[in-house]
């Protein structure tokens, strides 16, 4: 049995390498989140950034790739394993702070854990 990496796409989510998923909406268990305005798929380190807009004001959230439950292309949205509220208590994205850091995305390692069914 292997772990599980919330950095990586789980394979029955439907994620295609190479597909813009900017854009796309971002559906948590109950209800729409926001937005990605940018996402990796660097092995090891894929995420989405998410862009909550006036739902909590402006925020950027970053998600774990293996938080993704489902990619829908027709539809251009993407579903997450978690709620509102635990996306909205993650630790806050800043992108000044990324460059260069490869540290930078332990907290939210820490924070997402294991994938929530």
């Amino acid at each position: 049995m292997s772990e599980f990496d919330i950095w990586g796409y789980r394979p029955d989510t439907g994620y295609q390498q190479g597909t813009d998923i900017v854009g796309y909406k971002v559906e948590a268990k109950d209800g729409t989140i926001g937005k990605i305005s940018k996402h990796s798929e660097e092995v090891g380190a894929s995420y989405l950034v998410v862009d909550t807009g006036v739902w909590i004001f402006g925020k950027h959230v970053l998600l774990p790739a293996g938080t993704i439950n489902m990619i829908d292309t027709v539809e251009e949205k993407v579903y997450v394993d978690r709620t509102k509220d635990q996306i909205k208590d993650a630790p806050e994205f800043d992108e000044a702070k990324q460059a260069g850091d490869s540290s930078y995305l332990e907290p939210f390692g820490r924070y997402y854990g294991t994938p929530h069914m």
